[in-house]
């Protein structure tokens, strides 16, 4: 009989941390793995496929409610392409907002980190933008 792999092999393969597998256990985006007979947690293959699918979903953003519906969605026999087509839209539209914001937010930081000298003065125009900083991102494109 093949042994399975120990909670920290399992997070090694997947490069997560440790606690992480845990959390996502918790939560039930892990199902419970089998216990060795010291109570060990062993996991097999179908565990780190699930791992490895969540750490990709996670760095590209999704939440964990959408991970857990495209889980679903991933098991055999449940798949729509409809579905996970939906859920990618909603997806790219919040990319796309984050995109825009994180371009406002370029704008306003080369403009002002423009207008700093560098030197030693009395007002830092870097420090008056963090003091007014809703103003400037809220500024028309």
């Amino acid at each position: 009989m093949m042994r399975g792999l120990t909670i920290g092999r399992l997070a090694d393969a997947a490069g997560v941390n440790l606690e992480t597998v845990r959390y996502y256990e918790r939560i039930g985006l892990m199902p419970a793995p089998g216990r060795t007979p010291g109570g060990h947690r062993s996991y097999g293959r179908e565990h780190a496929r699930r791992l490895a699918f969540i750490r990709r979903a996670r760095e590209l953003g999704f939440g964990t409610g959408e991970i857990r519906t495209l889980l679903g969605l991933a098991e055999p026999g449940q798949s729509s392409c409809a579905e996970v087509k939906t859920i990618a839209i909603r997806h790219l539209a919040r990319v796309h907002a984050k995109i825009t914001d994180l371009t406002k937010l370029e704008r306003v930081l080369t403009v002002t980190i423009e207008c700093c000298s560098g030197g030693l003065t009395p007002s830092c125009p870097v420090l008056d933008m963090l003091d007014n900083s809703s103003s400037l991102l809220s500024q028309p494109r």
